[in-house]
């Protein structure tokens, strides 16, 4: 499907921040009261939690950026 361009590292501070991050921003957000910044934090933690899990990141493409180190051919 798309080719991974998190790493390692990336990958795992992603989803440590996601899962940290969206309850808080859940918490914040409230019942029917909620605030708009928890909002803007759980949609922050869930982009973490899913680019994490799957090793792509939409805006990595859009800047050529890619943190996965590629296997080196032992020539």
């Amino acid at each position: 499907m798309f080719r991974r361009n998190v790493g390692g590292l990336d990958r795992a501070v992603r989803l440590v921040l996601g899962v940290i991050l969206l309850p808080v921003g859940l918490f914040l957000l409230g019942e029917l009261q909620g605030h708009l910044i928890g909002l803007f934090i759980a949609a922050i933690g869930f982009i973490g939690l899913a680019t994490g899990a799957s090793g792509f990141c939409l805006l990595y493409i859009l800047l050529g950026i890619s943190t996965v180190k590629r296997k080196q051919d032992a020539s």
